[in-house]
């Protein structure tokens, strides 16, 4: 019995039953061959992890007013400068950075949920080509039936006896 229909999987269905969404920790650079490129990374990470808090920020926000007074005292380009190279900086870094690790935490959430639907896409299309696989059997049969039927009946060809 012949199908109506073959089907093949597409290769990326496999490879989305197996894996996992990109997260973080599977970066290459932190699995790197090269020792130094693996250090980079992780230093790198952890860096950002500690200055990217808001604790960074009120520390920094600490030492830039201890600079203040002699700013002042100076006048007020010095105030200036001040506000633009010391406490601008060493507080919006920080800030930024928690800003961005939100960002980040965001997107980790959509990348999964996105995941989570292409995996549930996968699912019901899988069961749409098994009711399609029972819909052609089925067909397969009535036609089988019906040939049979009409050479039951002595029946010639799809039009005959209509009229």
């Amino acid at each position: 019995m012949s199908t109506l229909y073959e089907y093949v999987r597409h290769p990326r269905a496999a490879e989305l039953r197996q894996g996992h969404p990109v997260r973080t920790h599977d970066v290459r650079r932190l699995h790197h061959q090269n020792p130094l490129v693996r250090l980079n990374a992780r230093v790198g990470l952890r860096v950002t992890v500690v200055v990217g808090t808001m604790w960074a920020a009120y520390l920094f926000t600490v030492l830039a007013l201890l600079a203040l007074p002699s700013a002042i005292h100076q006048g007020v380009y010095y105030v200036v400068v001040w506000l633009s190279s010391s406490f601008l900086q060493l507080v919006l870094l920080p800030v930024i950075i928690v800003g961005q690790n939100i960002q980040a935490a965001a997107a980790d959430k959509r990348s999964e949920e996105t995941y989570k639907d292409a995996e549930a896409v996968l699912r019901e299309s899988e069961e749409i080509q098994h009711h399609l696989e029972a819909q052609d059997a089925a067909i397969t049969q009535i036609v089988s039936d019906l040939a049979r039927l009409r050479a039951h009946l002595g029946v010639e060809g799809a039009g005959a006896g209509a009229s």
